[in-house]
This record gives structure tokens, C-alpha cells and sequence, in this order.
């Protein structure tokens, strides 16, 4: 699973289809910390990484699920895809 989206970055280069990616998450008592790398694309080598905090459920979707659909709530992720 991963996202998808066109971006700009700091430097202010467009990139069309961005992919973005949840490659870890660590979970304290009801805290997940997502870690994610965003690529031009599948194939090609990492643009940038951030790490995200949210809260999760333990009778949710898994970990994973929960971060992609975190992900898509904030404003940076807005129309993003799941691809």
C-alpha cells in the first residue's frame, strides 16, 4: 500500500505521481509514529522522509491502515491516492 500524489518540493521541483510510502511505524501505549519516504516514483530513489504522531486504536484496522488513512487527513496529503 502507498500513496500517490503530485508534489512540490522544498527546493520547488513539481513531481507528477509522487509515491509516497509508510516504511515503519512504532507504537507506544495508544501512540503511533509513522515514518514515511516520498519518491518520484516506485523505482527511484527517496526524496525526502518525515515522521508523522498520531493516536491509534487497538480495535481498529491495522497499524498500517490507520497511518495511510491518518495520512490522508492532513492538509499535505489532501488528494492523494491509494495506489
Amino acid at each position: 500500500m502507498a500513496l500517490q500524489k503530485n508534489i512540490e518540493t522544498i527546493q520547488g521541483l513539481n513531481v507528477s505521481d509522487a509515491y509516497i510510502r509508510v516504511e515503519s511505524i512504532s507504537l507506544s501505549k495508544n501512540l503511533m509514529h509513522i515514518n514515511i519516504k516520498t519518491y518520484v516514483s516506485v523505482d527511484k530513489p527517496c526524496l525526502s522522509a518525515e515522521v508523522f504522531s498520531c493516536a491509534y486504536s487497538l480495535e481498529g484496522q491495522n497499524p498500517f491502515q490507520q497511518a495511510y488513512e491518518y495520512l490522508k487527513t492532513l492538509p499535505e496529503f489532501s488528494g492523494a491516492t491509494d495506489c
